[in-house]
């Protein structure tokens, strides 16, 4: 199964494992429903069913207006049906708490000869077949294996590191470009047009482009696989968006003109500056960021003067300070009705902690660009020492800082952060006890809980209906992203390159046990810390590959001089 690159069209192919003497056909019902990736269920609708033995078209009959389904093949028989099929079986939206039976339309049958070479169909929403009069799937599928080499070879040229990886690593650099989207944007000089602009989708099939997600992803997919070009597209794009010095949260569907971005995130923003970083080390792109340069400090302004959500700066500490009630703001931001299961109003670390490293990040800039610095480099001064408050005795930090109920003690693992970011607040010394109580009571095979198991609040599993999964989401369901962080992390403070690439090999594994060749949004906090959420999640193969190679790179005495050198 795969999909044609730019076109809405899904191929399927089968063939024999090996030749036998009689002729063999593969009988297959084409089933077809009508909802959104989000929809429960969809009623029956009435189809008009078209075509012939090579191609069948499915057309919705009703007020509103849907896209025409083509199912066209050259290696087989179509014959059309019209046929309800009901009462399916649905056990794991069961196990989800939600409504377990669907109907199917059976829209057409094919007859399919079996050879040893492939063959099958291909499912569109494009009127007039790409290539040729009917798809050949063996020839769509060279053209898609071809495309893939082609992106691995680009890859190779500019990240040197790929080009002896293991196979696992390979793969999740062909997997990266599954999250690279368009979106367009206005044109600023003409309302009228519209730029090409790119996105990043955070997780199939659930998501949308979020911009927090984006910006921790954009490295991985783009920097490492050397897309500079659509790197630099993705910044530029998220900059039509910024608000009164805010990235947005969420975006509307591409289909919903009417609907506006939502900037409930303290943490986009931020990670926006780091993303530019991560683009400047690799590209040495003076031009795009002496362009972008008013902007980011137009963001910085409106975090120290206070822009929504009670973002604002506190002068007493230097520190970032967020949150007000009935909103989630940070990245652990699941919210049931009113309830918002970790609101985490304060001072969160890694709000800080990236505070501390976008300042790092704006006084580089600054001096590169031969602009005054002064600034940003006094702002992260006071950042820096107001970021001790955080450290606690008994060694790791403290999750919030003056919340409503005072510091929160909670051993969560957004202290990572603090560590693994470029630029870090913290003295080696504070470093070494964060990453030594991370890897205490958070760190798994597959990622890090997002609360300590002695904690009253930890959840252990991420089953059950949707109260139960969402309470579960952040409190200590496994999230993969951040076994990356924690690689680095620990890479920092030990010097031990090998130990900590050596945390990221049980990822291997699990390309083969979820979404096949991808990385899953999140795994159960007790083993066998089963794959839950998102199969197929962008900042989890991002982080992971981004890490992979840093610390490759760091195995190589020369690499790492250099890249030393750059920062």
């Amino acid at each position: 199964i795969w999909m044609e690159r730019g076109h809405h069209t899904t191929c399927i192919a089968w063939r024999l494992a090996y030749a036998v003497e009689r002729p063999v056909h593969l009988g297959i019902d084409l089933l077809v429903n009508n909802r959104s990736h989000h929809g429960e269920n969809q009623c029956e609708f009435s189809p008009v069913i078209e075509g012939d033995e090579n191609h069948i078209s499915v057309r919705h009959v009703g007020q509103i207006s849907r896209p025409t389904l083509h199912f066209n093949t050259h290696d087989g028989r179509l014959f059309a049906r019209n046929q309800w099929i009901r009462d399916f079986d649905l056990p794991r939206e069961r196990e989800r708490g939600l409504p377990d039976l669907g109907s199917h339309l059976c829209a057409a049958w094919m007859r399919l000869p079996l050879r040893t070479e492939w063959s099958g169909l291909a499912a569109t929403m494009t009127a007039t077949p790409m290539h040729g009069a009917q798809p050949h799937c063996a020839a769509a599928l060279d053209r898609r294996r071809a495309y893939d080499t082609a992106r691995l070879a680009a890859a190779e040229t500019l990240t040197p590191e790929l080009r002896k990886a293991p196979c696992w690593i390979r793969q999740l650099v062909v997997t990266a470009d599954s999250f690279l989207i368009a979106r367009p944007v206005k044109d600023q000089e003409d309302d009228e047009h519209e730029r090409h602009g790119e996105s990043i989708i955070a997780g199939y099939p659930w998501f949308s482009d979020w911009g927090r997600d984006a910006m921790i992803a954009l490295p991985g997919l783009t920097l490492i696989t050397g897309r500079y070009a659509s790197a630099r597209n993705i910044l530029t794009t998220f900059a039509h968006f910024v608000d009164r010095g805010m990235l947005p949260n969420t975006f509307p569907d591409l289909a919903d003109n009417g609907a506006q971005p939502q900037y409930n995130t303290a943490d986009g923003a931020l990670w926006y500056f780091e993303a530019w970083r991560s683009y400047m080390a690799l590209s040495h792109d003076v031009a795009a960021l002496r362009e972008i340069y008013p902007l980011l400090q137009g963001m910085v302004d409106w975090h120290v003067r206070g822009t929504r959500h009670g973002i604002s700066l506190d002068s007493a500490d230097g520190l970032l300070r967020a949150g007000e009630s009935g909103i989630q703001l940070t990245w652990m931001d699941a919210k049931l009705g009113d309830w918002v299961v970790t609101p985490r109003c304060g001072k969160p670390v890694e709000i800080n902690a990236l505070w501390f490293n976008a300042l790092m990040c704006m006084e580089k800039f600054s001096r590169l660009l031969g602009s005054d610095s002064v600034v940003y480099g006094t702002l992260a001064k006071r950042a820096r020492a107001g970021f001790s408050r955080f450290v606690k005795p008994a060694g790791g930090l403290y999750d919030v800082l003056d919340g409503t109920a005072g510091n929160d003690t909670s051993v969560r693992p957004n202290q990572i952060l603090a560590v693994s970011l470029q630029y870090s607040p913290l003295s080696p010394h504070a470093q070494a006890r964060v990453v030594a109580e991370v890897r205490q009571q958070l760190l798994t095979s597959y990622g890090l809980r997002s609360l300590a198991p002695d904690h009253p609040g930890y959840r252990p599993r991420y089953k059950g209906g949707v109260w139960e999964r969402d309470s579960a989401y952040h409190q200590g369901t496994v999230w993969a992203w951040l076994l990356p962080h924690y690689a680095l992390a620990e890479h920092r403070v030990t010097g031990n390159a090998e130990l900590a690439q050596s945390r990221l090999l049980p990822i291997r594994d699990h390309l083969l046990d979820a979404g096949l060749g991808t990385i899953s949004e999140i795994f159960d906090g007790e083993p066998p810390h089963a794959a839950r959420g998102a199969p197929s999640q962008a900042w989890s193969v991002a982080c992971v590959l981004e890490a992979w190679v840093k610390l490759e790179r760091a195995r190589s005495p020369h690499t790492a001089r250099t890249e030393k050198e750059e920062q």
